[in-house]
């Protein structure tokens, strides 16, 4: 089965200067949907305050990190706040692959339990759209149960991994 996007890991390279990241040094991270793909940047802060990119619409989410030392092990760091920004962003997305990527950040916000499953209706094409609330508030998100298989959702969430793997 061919990957719907290729999420690559931080190279320790400015995508905008090709200045090396040093260890300690920290950066922003940019998550960016090109040609249906879904690409992580990685940007020193003195290129990403003279060239902000955040309200450029193929930008998904940003979010700022550092390089770790290199005797630092490395854990995955999946900031609640950061989900549920990225959700919220992906929110009316059409393209298959935010399709996708939206219907896994729901599974991993509901076990989670940020977000609260109310009911299913089927839309105009005959597709599944989940009701969910976010926990403790009224806002209400539609989102589409693109059926994907178990293989499918596992590439998806290892595509999520490979996007959000930080080093504390």
């Amino acid at each position: 089965m061919a990957k719907d996007y290729d999420i690559a890991k931080p190279a320790g390279l400015c995508h905008g200067s090709n200045r090396e990241l040093v260890p300690g040094e920290a950066f922003v991270a940019v998550l960016r949907e090109s040609d249906g793909q879904l690409l992580r940047e990685d940007y020193c802060l003195e290129y990403w305050q003279a060239h902000p990119c955040e309200n450029d619409p193929s930008v998904v989410g940003t979010w700022r990190t550092h390089i770790p030392e290199p005797q630092q092990k490395k854990k995955l760091l999946i900031d609640n706040e950061l989900l549920l920004n990225l959700f919220e962003r992906l929110d009316g997305a059409d393209e298959p692959a935010r399709i996708n990527f939206r219907y896994v950040l729901t599974l991993i916000l509901m076990r989670k339990k940020l977000l609260v499953y109310d009911h299913m209706e089927k839309d105009g094409q005959g597709r599944d759209i989940w009701q969910l609330r976010v926990r403790g508030t009224d806002r209400m998100h539609e989102v589409i149960d693109p059926n994907l298989d178990e293989e499918q959702i596992a590439e998806v969430s290892d595509h999520l991994n490979e996007i959000m793997e930080e080093p504390i």
